[in-house]
């Protein structure tokens, strides 16, 4: 019935059904959509209509619907809409890593607010879960799996899992616990299905269990699942107790999440800046970095101006200036680009370290070589000056491999130091290597001042 409609369309017959009340075509049409599809189909209602909207919804296509969202503010505007109640039952079905984020950043006495409407032990599986510090695998995790005892035959355990399997956020692992809750062991559903029905949890779980702690930080925990291929990692505390899983819908947003932040450092924003923010917003958000690079970027004219000589003599000199920033910065933020990622998905020994500097100082070398004997040749041709292409092509030689270790050295001491290597921003990179470029080119150009005269 909808199949080939889109958004809007959609959104049109749904607002037509509802000004007709025809409550049996509009579950017809929220029975084919997905989640994400009931989420954006609410944005796209008028105001006006969204609260007859949810009415036609499920507690559970709710809740669903909510987690779906991103904006905290419309998540919040439906949970208000839906009366004490409602919103109490559709917050108890809502994954309780995504409840603890939606009200981490409310008030204490609005927190309690909504906590109070819900289950009790959903509610303090919530208040659990916000006790752990943001961004680590505490906070990202759930505690609705399913767990399982040594003991147990398969056909238990199927029983089990039957019971179980609608409150579990996934089913793809089964957690083997001891008497004191500790993690013991793990079977894949895989392996329950091809074993014989009778035999023991204890003959066929995996004993060595790749967990990660409740402090571990997110980043850490997306590289454990990409490691591992898992779909789902358990989290246990400094006693190995398992306190939750994560599940690798959460680490894509986690990896989402981190990428953006790393590309906002990258491009000296720092925070988030999207279609909707403010011109107000963006530039306060903007000017810091930007002020501190405008004062870098004056040792770049105070260079300029103390060879000003030797560029009066050979005024061609300033044809080739913006080519020779404009180079280095490009091949440092490469470089910092490469080691970024680098760092995210690899530990980082000395051996390591002098083997990605040695790399970059080689891709430096065959790089300055490859451009510098091209810009020589144009350079002569162009000016009908050899010299002058010897100095420009040497110094773009330099440059090049300049910006190169600089683009990789610079991010590799922050690592070090404990700060996070992302604050080394491209836009900070191309203006230190303009400084650099300038002191080579017209260093070269002085020594040859008399030949290019």
């Amino acid at each position: 019935m909808i199949a080939n409609l889109t958004e809007n369309q959609i959104a049109l017959k749904v607002i037509k059904a509802l000004k007709e009340g025809k409550k049996k075509e509009l579950l017809a049409i929220f029975d084919e959509l997905q989640p994400y599809d009931l989420a954006m189909l609410y944005t796209l209602l008028p105001e006006k209509h969204r609260y007859r909207f949810l009415l036609y919804l499920s507690t559970e296509q709710i809740a669903d619907m909510v987690e779906e969202l991103e904006d905290k503010d419309i998540q919040l505007e439906i949970l208000n809409k839906l009366g004490i109640e409602k919103t109490g039952k559709v917050m108890d079905e809502m994954d309780n890593d995504d409840l603890a984020s939606l009200l981490e950043d409310l008030s204490p006495d609005v927190q309690e607010g909504y906590l109070s409407s819900m289950n009790q032990a959903e509610s303090e599986a919530v208040q659990q879960l916000m006790s752990y510090e943001p961004e680590t695998a505490g906070r990202l995790m759930t505690n609705r799996f399913v767990w399982i005892r040594d003991y147990f035959t398969v056909r238990e355990t199927v029983d089990k899992l039957k019971t179980f399997a609608e409150l579990s956020e996934t089913i793809n692992y089964l957690y083997v616990i001891d008497s004191a809750k500790k993690l013991v062991g793990v079977v894949s559903y895989r392996d329950i299905l091809l074993a014989d029905i009778d035999s023991k949890v204890s003959d066929i779980m995996y004993e060595r269990v790749i967990a990660v702690p409740v402090d571990m930080d997110q980043e850490e925990v997306a590289t454990f699942i990409e490691r591992y291929d898992f779909l789902a990692i358990p989290v246990v505390d400094h006693d190995n107790v398992l306190r939750g899983i994560i599940t690798i819908d959460d680490i894509i947003d986690v990896v989402i999440q981190e990428a953006n932040e790393d590309i906002e450092k990258l491009s000296a924003t720092g925070k988030s800046i999207d279609f909707e923010t403010k011109a107000w917003v963006a530039a306060y958000r903007r000017l810091p970095w930007l002020i501190l690079l405008l004062f870098i970027g004056i040792i770049s004219g105070g260079i300029i101006s103390e060879f000003e000589d030797t560029l009066n003599k050979v005024v061609a000199l300033a044809f080739f200036m913006p080519m020779i920033a404009g180079m280095t910065g490009n091949t440092g933020t490469q470089s910092l680009a490469v080691v970024v990622r680098g760092l995210v998905t690899r530990d980082v020994s000395k051996a390591l370290v002098w083997k990605l500097v040695m790399r970059e100082f080689g891709v430096g070398m065959i790089i300055g070589i490859i451009c510098s004997i091209l810009i020589t040749l144009i350079a002569y041709v162009w000016q009908d000056d050899l010299i002058l292409g010897i100095v420009v092509g040497s110094s773009l030689f330099f440059t090049l491999i300049i910006g190169t270790l600089a683009g990789t050295i610079i991010p590799l001491i922050l690592y070090k130091l404990k700060v996070d290597p992302a604050v080394a921003s491209g836009p900070l990179i191309t203006t230190i290597n303009d400084i650099f470029s300038m002191l080579t080119y017209f260093g070269i150009a002085t020594v040859f001042i008399h030949r290019l005269m």
